[in-house]
């Protein structure tokens, strides 16, 4: 089983959180963007853009946080984190 744990942050504060759970055959990659999907919707956000920097901290860490420069809506916390709980 896949599970996404998807966090608003403001002010070093948890403000929601949410677990995604996918058990399809999809690869990782598609995982993962349907997962974002689903935690962006049900937040009430945009999709981020995926930056260089947010692609690499993904790769290294399997957790990426996505700030106001990855969003092109005005967002009312400080960033958005993904993370991969389970694989």
């Amino acid at each position: 089983m896949f599970r996404l744990w998807g966090k608003e942050f403001k002010d070093n504060r948890m403000l929601c959180d949410t677990v995604i759970c996918d058990e399809t055959d999809d690869t990782r990659t598609h995982k993962i963007f349907h997962a974002l999907d689903k935690i962006c919707y049900e937040f009430d956000l945009s999709k981020p853009i995926w930056l260089d920097s947010t692609i690499n901290e993904f790769k290294r860490h399997a957790k990426a946080r996505f700030y106001q420069d990855n969003f092109v809506d005005e967002i009312a916390f400080d960033y958005l984190e993904i993370q991969i709980i389970e694989e």
